[in-house]
């Protein structure tokens, strides 16, 4: 059964709607969204915090669809065309501004779906998280031991619950072994390939309303950021895993591919807003 990987990530899409923060006037959050200072940011949690992961997949199969408006300022969308030619998984869609933000999302994600392919593994990523180096593998092994139920359901999620909750701070970064339900990173949602949705249409907090899903807690699948330019910057609800600090540094480089002492300068840079 050929499964198709394939994740959205909105990078400063302007677009109304379907975010924490919301504006009445699309002058208002073109301003927000394309603040020079704010950008920067952006980017820099993009590129040295959720990209490591994506380079470094044990399974290179899939697909991420980088979606930002096509008048991005300069030299973001420049970055953003080089970045994604340099990288093969990655594939740019520039969309322009809509009102509703779930067809925008189906705009950018539809031209990239496989023709050959008979389930799409539908994955969301905010572009200042980080998932586990093997959670495509991770994905697409789970998924074959339950296809038999995804072909009676139709629609499954599977969720990956363990990770580390990062807030962000001026001595660098603090981590918190948390365990989660659907927090939207590092969670899959298995459609049959005409199905209109994308996984943006579905509220992950509120995703039991509209399929079964499989929560596999195993091994730490993912990392959410909490800082000042996060969409939302709740924890949520969850519990704690047994977890040694010291052993942190290593954890962060095996299971991410991320660096402690680069993770510490780069929050302390967006820390002093530099």
């Amino acid at each position: 059964m050929r499964v198709q990987m394939l994740g959205l990530c909105r990078f400063s899409y302007l677009g109304m709607r379907g975010f924490q923060v919301e504006h009445d006037t699309i002058e208002e959050r073109r301003a927000y969204l394309y603040d020079p200072a704010r950008l920067e940011r952006r980017w820099q949690w993009f590129t040295e915090f959720a990209l490591p992961g994506w380079r470094a997949q044990t399974d290179p199969d899939f697909t991420l669809v980088v979606m930002t408006g096509p008048d991005l300022p300069e030299p973001w969308l420049s970055r953003l065309r080089k970045l994604c030619a340099e990288i093969p998984q990655l594939r740019l869609s520039l969309v322009p501004p809509m009102e509703f933000h779930l067809p925008a999302c189906r705009q950018a994600v539809a031209p990239h779906l496989d023709p050959e392919a008979e389930v799409i593994g539908h994955f969301r990523h905010d572009d200042d998280d980080a998932v586990a180096i093997d959670y495509i593998e991770a994905a697409r092994t789970d998924f074959a031991k339950i296809r038999e139920l995804w072909r009676s359901e139709q629609r499954l999620s599977v969720d990956y619950g363990r990770g580390l909750m990062m807030r962000t701070g001026a001595e660098g970064a603090e981590f918190t072994p948390r365990i989660c339900h659907n927090m939207g990173v590092a969670l899959t949602v298995f459609l049959p390939p005409e199905a209109p949705e994308t996984a943006l249409h579905y509220d992950h907090s509120k995703l039991p309303r509209w399929m079964s899903g499989v929560s596999l807690n195993r091994t730490p699948m993912f990392i959410r950021s909490i800082h000042r330019d996060s969409d939302s910057g709740s924890v949520g609800p969850g519990q704690p895993w047994d977890h040694d600090p010291t052993g942190t540094n290593r954890l962060l480089r095996e299971r991410f591919g991320l660096q402690r002492g680069r993770i510490d300068r780069l929050v302390r840079r967006m820390s002093q807003g530099s």
